[in-house]
């Protein structure tokens, strides 16, 4: 089985008006997006050409919080993990969801630490 990569999508894949860091084919996207945010997500995605799994926040898009978020990183990727998949690795822009992230899954996480999008709540539409 191959090492895989988890990636967050708000300020790694997706940096608005600079190119971003793309996952690898096998790699998995856990964002902290809600599932409510699933249409756009998706749309924006699948224009960068990404077509990897992607896993969406549960939590209803006005209840999220950074930490929230990180939680939900955090277990996804224990769920992950348990399943069989062998993440090595996270790539993170919130240092907030980094800590989340770290204490729930125990995995490294490369922080890419910019002021390039909010990290707050947002809302992004999408449209071409």
């Amino acid at each position: 089985m191959s090492k895989i990569a988890s990636f967050d999508i708000d300020g790694v894949i997706n940096m608005e008006k600079y190119p971003g860091v793309y996952p690898g084919p096998n790699d998995v996207l856990i964002t902290g997006r809600s599932i409510e945010e699933k249409e756009e997500t998706l749309a924006m995605l699948k224009d960068k050409g990404i077509n990897n799994d992607v896993f969406f926040n549960q939590v209803k898009f006005a209840d999220k919080t950074r930490e929230s978020s990180g939680q939900h990183k955090g277990r996804t990727i224990q769920m992950l993990r348990d399943e069989g998949l062998d993440i090595v690795i996270h790539f993170e822009d919130d240092k907030i969801q980094a800590d989340e992230i770290k204490k729930i899954a125990k995995i490294p996480v490369v922080i890419l630490e910019h002021e390039l999008v909010e990290k707050e709540n947002v809302r992004r539409p999408y449209s071409k």
